[in-house]
């Protein structure tokens, strides 16, 4: 990333709010810790809502281990260069665009070893140079925890509609919820709900579910800090073949009882967001 001066600072500074202007939402997915399934609920939210018509985009700011590009199946393609100098974001159907650190032509093999004023430049790269044009939505993909890469896009956004924060049912989980809960609201930035995913195990052979991780600690956490919570997805096998294979659980032509949740949890965001004091919060 090269060195900027101050007066292309300004500029790239106006063309982020210009470019922020024009999504109605932006929602950033969050988790306490990894291992969680942000990434997939990112990638799945982003998916459904193109789905249903909306025009969307999703950022993955998991600068050191991006994996949006692979779970969309885009992993082959490049961000592109607009005539005026911008960059243009990967088109993984119609209505649904994305820009990845995986998507700039780095080698998927070999480390990123920056420190944070680096991976923010990038971020801010992603919001204010990339053609997004107008969105309903702008999903980011947070990495986990409550450090650089979710506090530059806070900042850089400045009017987060809303955060999605994502845990397992198990205490360990659920322990760092609370602060990815907690930093949101230290942001002022209006908290959507938590999903509890991986609420069970669905047997392949029987269909019963298996409690492996537990059960309702994201539900718990909810009423105990007082935040929606937006539902439980059980854990499929068909998640991994699906998530391997770039094709979004909620694309299958028969939805599992999983991505039947999901879609009813998709369904709340959309109604949390378009409340009125919401959608005036979001411009």
């Amino acid at each position: 990333m090269q060195e900027i001066d101050e007066k292309e600072r300004e500029e790239q500074e106006l063309r982020l709010q210009a470019n922020m202007d024009k999504v109605v939402h932006k929602i950033i997915v969050m988790s306490g810790k990894g291992g969680v399934g942000k990434t997939t609920v990112a990638v799945n939210l982003a998916y459904a809502l193109a789905q249903s018509d909306k025009k969307v985009g999703i950022i993955d700011t998991d600068i050191h281990g991006p994996n949006i590009a692979k779970m969309l199946g885009i992993e082959k393609e490049s961000i592109g260069g607009t005539e005026d100098g911008r960059l243009r974001p990967v088109e993984v159907r119609p209505n649904l665009k994305a820009v990845s650190m995986a998507l700039v032509g780095f080698d998927t093999d070999r480390p990123i070893v920056w420190r944070g004023p680096l991976k923010a430049g990038v971020i801010k790269q992603f919001l204010a140079d990339v053609e997004w044009g107008e969105l309903d939505y702008l999903v980011i993909d947070s990495p986990p925890g409550t450090g650089d890469e979710p506090l530059s896009v806070c900042q850089l956004i400045r009017k987060v509609t809303g955060s999605v924060i994502v845990t397992t049912p198990q205490d360990v989980a659920i322990l760092d919820s609370r602060k990815a809960v907690l930093f949101s609201k230290e942001l002022n930035i209006p908290v959507i709900g938590i999903i509890e995913n991986m609420s069970g195990l669905i047997c392949p052979h029987c269909g019963k579910e298996i409690n492996v991780f537990k059960k309702d600690g994201g539900l718990k956490a909810s009423k105990e800090l007082k935040v929606p919570f937006l539902g439980s997805v059980p854990f499929d096998t068909e998640f991994v073949d699906a998530g391997d294979n770039g094709t979004p659980f909620v694309a299958f032509d028969n939805p599992s009882r999983s991505a039947q949740a999901f879609t009813q949890i998709v369904k709340k965001i959309e109604d949390f967001v378009n409340k009125p004091k919401y959608r005036d919060w979001s411009r």
